[in-house]
């Protein structure tokens, strides 16, 4: 048999439908991997959330740079009746998980449909407005979704 021959086989072999199934758990593998784990810094430090990092994946109502700030969202009655109301859009929303709650504190996890890739999205509630941040944990760019995610929020918490 010649190289050719051999190499043609080989391929063929690989090709076929009994040895696809071992190419689903490295696929597997790295889909899970597009998840990512929670930054360490997030929550509320000395009345701050986390600042955005330099990479233009993250939006945050506190940041003072044009390329990151956002306005707060504004109170829907009194800061625990909007964190209520955070909570219910949060849990109407697809792909969404409340992962921490406390008092004047949400945070949740919203992942991207097709890859599964995880945002932080995080309310402060004050008595006047509602800090967020909003950052994805991977990647350098997120085509402004955090931004737009945010403001669908804003769009749907004054309904």
């Amino acid at each position: 048999m010649n190289p050719t021959s051999f190499w043609k086989n080989a391929l063929i072999r690989v090709s076929r439908r009994t040895y696809k199934p071992t190419l689903v758990l490295p696929f597997a593998t790295l889909l899970s991997a597009c998840s990512g784990s929670p930054p360490d810094n997030l929550g509320i430090h000395k009345g701050h959330l986390a600042a955005c990092p330099a990479s233009p994946n993250c939006v945050n109502s506190q940041a003072s740079d044009a390329q990151h700030a956002i306005k707060p969202l504004p109170l829907q009655g009194s800061p625990e009746q909007t964190q209520a109301r955070l909570k219910a859009l949060i849990s109407n929303e697809p792909r969404a998980r409340l992962v921490d709650e406390a008092p004047g504190y949400l945070r949740a996890e919203f992942s991207s449909k097709l890859m599964r890739f995880v945002d932080d999205v995080e309310f402060m509630i004050g008595a006047t407005a509602v800090d967020v941040r909003s950052a994805s944990r991977m990647g350098y760019a997120d085509f402004d979704v955090n931004r737009e995610r945010i403001e669908q929020l804003r769009q749907r918490l004054s309904e």
